[in-house]
């Protein structure tokens, strides 16, 4: 049977379970907030351990925590940082926007530990004060906008980015790999003139490269904190040179750029940067899909599709028809894909005047919060799986490719500035309907010597820019 201790808060006695670090308005958010059961994102609460870490450094540096409990504090936060604790925090994402009842669950596991740390007993707030000491020269309005900029750019910088990485270096390797192997191209799902199968995959590659760019322009704006604008952006209750040393521990600890906010009304009272953040995601994911689409399809078959790319077989793909493989990594990544681009909605709504952002602050933060960041880590590592699984062990269908290629009639295109666009357009559709090659065509009709129709229908030059 659980057994619990007593602890008060501003409105009351609550009852705390007794192995729990969390006090009373802890206990008070559980009792509120039965909505979702999902707790907020482990990034951001392991930087918001960091923020606080930072905090009790500064406070000690300018005398405002004697350095006893300021090393404390510091130590029972690193802890939080490093993935530690995070069992004591229950609350719902779905509680008050501002993220004060996660702010004050942070205060209060973390007054908790410091004061085990000094040989005091849990709930004893005389050693270590969640409010007082904890939150000295801080507020929920300016400490969880920070986190969530701490925990998005960490998140973006050594998560996603590494993914991404290594998927445009795995399509890069796989244009080399394919550079020689000719095909037909399409567009409108038809027929086109003819391409290299390693000019798409470079153009594969490409498109993930600019994935990465944007992840780099975005950053510049998270790097911007709010952190010394306490309630309202005015700085009120803490020293000038707290939030400049706050970041410098920030920085040292994360080894990215934190700088103080242009303007603390600006990043308290909207969350632009984190929508932009979100909208790089799902321009990420509207081009990952477009990839993983296109190679589920370019591998179809493998008698009666397109097949000129031989996928990973991973897993037999029905229950009922033996021997089937499809192509779940791309699959998995494309609702993966989806999903992302759900969340990035419900971020940009709370985002909005009359939704999230009003006057001063922000009151959709926890959402914020929750979408980007399972965003990323969700995406991060789908696109991990999708690399390995499947890009790594593409391989091309050389004959296919070669087969479509000579069935092609697209490659009358060359013919066009020799014979005309009409008579060309002819010669197409009577192949097509005669069951013929274009070149049986024209040599019947004798429109082009024999000598150099080989050349103009070589697919090999239409590939190569003029």
């Amino acid at each position: 049977m659980s057994s619990y201790r007593a602890e008060s808060d501003s409105m009351g006695e609550m009852s705390v379970p007794e192995d729990a670090l969390y006090g009373a308005q802890t206990a008070r958010a559980v009792d509120n907030f039965p909505v979702s059961g999902y707790a907020l994102p482990e990034p951001f609460l392991r930087a918001l351990g960091l923020i606080k870490h930072a905090a009790a450094l500064a406070n000690g540096e300018l005398g405002g925590l004697d350095e006893g409990k300021a090393e404390a504090i510091a130590a029972a936060a690193l802890e939080v940082w490093s993935g530690g604790l995070l069992e004591h925090f229950p609350i719902d994402i779905f509680q008050t926007g501002s993220g004060t009842s996660t702010n004050m669950n942070a205060n209060e596991v973390i007054a908790n530990r410091a004061t085990e740390i000094l040989g005091g007993a849990r709930g004893d707030k005389s050693v270590v004060h969640p409010n007082d000491d904890v939150n000295r020269s801080q507020s929920s309005n300016d400490v969880i906008p920070t986190a969530l900029h701490v925990a998005t750019l960490v998140e973006l910088t050594q998560r996603l980015a590494p993914a991404l990485t290594a998927l445009r270096d795995a399509l890069a390797a796989k244009a080399v790999e394919f550079e020689d192997v000719v095909t037909v191209g399409r567009t409108h799902l038809m027929d086109a003139t003819p391409i290299r199968r390693g000019q798409a995959f470079a153009g594969y590659a490409s498109q993930v490269e600019h994935a990465l760019r944007r992840i780099v322009r975005v950053s510049a704006d998270l790097e911007e904190l709010a952190i010394g604008g306490t309630a309202v952006g005015t700085g009120l209750n803490r020293a000038t040179d707290f939030p400049a040393k706050v970041i410098a521990h920030l920085n040292r600890e994360t080894g990215l750029s934190f700088r103080e906010a242009e303007d603390r009304f600006e990043a308290m009272g909207g969350k632009d940067a984190m929508i932009q953040a979100s909208g790089v995601l799902r321009t990420t994911c509207v081009g990952l899909s477009r990839i993983a689409h296109d190679i589920r399809q370019l591998g179809s078959g493998p008698r009666c599709g397109i097949f000129e790319l031989e996928l990973p077989a991973v897993a037999p793909g029905s229950s009922i028809m033996p021997g089937k493989v499809n192509p779940v990594m791309s699959e998995s990544l494309i609702q993966v894909c989806a999903w992302v681009i759900g969340n990035d909605i419900g971020t940009a709504l709370g985002g909005l005047g009359g939704l999230g952002s009003n006057y001063e602050l922000n009151t959709m933060m926890p959402l914020l919060a929750h979408n980007v960041l399972e965003s990323i880590r969700v995406l991060s590592n789908c696109v991990g799986v999708f690399t390995t699984k499947c890009v790594a062990g593409i391989e091309a269908n050389r004959d296919k490719a070669q087969e479509l290629v000579d069935r092609s009639l697209m490659n009358v295109t060359k013919l066009a500035p020799v014979i005309g666009y009409d008579e060309a357009a002819a010669i197409a559709k009577e192949a097509f309907s005669s069951g013929r090659t274009l070149k049986e065509v024209v040599l019947e009709k004798g429109l082009v010597p024999a000598a150099d129709l080989d050349a103009l229908l070589d697919p090999g030059p239409m590939t190569e820019p003029g």
